[in-house]
């Protein structure tokens, strides 16, 4: 089964100061990412580029977008395998590193899932399925960087 899926995003540039990019001091990095029926998303450079630290950051929404996409793979697998998720949260971190041409890219990103299942006995069920979320996670399989894994599962009290 092949089936593509489209998506479509927008992004505009709200920065220009007055003088547009005369300067690289000159231009804010602020911007604002949409998509038809959605809420916007202020979005920013880091602020280490002169970036808005209260906008997302491009670096800070790809780690979120592996994150999302680790949990929902991970809940889809966990119903697969009869294990009932009743509570989830990542603690992500991603490294990036800047090359001397003024690029860079994330060289790792490690997700730190803490899920709680109702049953006391899918305790080791449920941190073994992460390896089986990461294989399906979409976006997990579209970079070109290690992504970690520190799971901890624990049963309601």
């Amino acid at each position: 089964m092949n089936h593509e899926h489209h998506y479509a995003v927008s992004t505009e540039w709200t920065g220009n100061r007055g003088t547009g990019t005369s300067g690289y001091r000159a231009y804010g990095r602020d911007h604002i990412v949409s998509a038809e029926g959605k809420h916007p998303i202020d979005g920013s450079a880091d602020r280490t580029f002169f970036g808005d630290v209260d906008r997302w950051n491009p670096e800070e929404m790809l780690l979120a977008a592996l994150s999302q996409c680790h949990m929902l793979s991970y809940l889809h697998v966990a119903v697969e395998h009869g294990v009932v998720v009743v509570a989830y949260t990542d603690a992500a971190t991603a490294v990036m590193q800047q090359t001397r041409d003024g690029g860079g890219h994330l060289t790792s990103a490690t997700l730190r899932p803490r899920v709680t299942v109702a049953d006391p006995g899918m305790v080791e069920l449920a941190n073994s399925l992460h390896h089986e979320a990461s294989v399906k996670c979409f976006i997990a399989a579209s970079v070109n960087f290690p992504i970690g894994h520190e799971p901890e599962a624990l049963a309601l009290a």
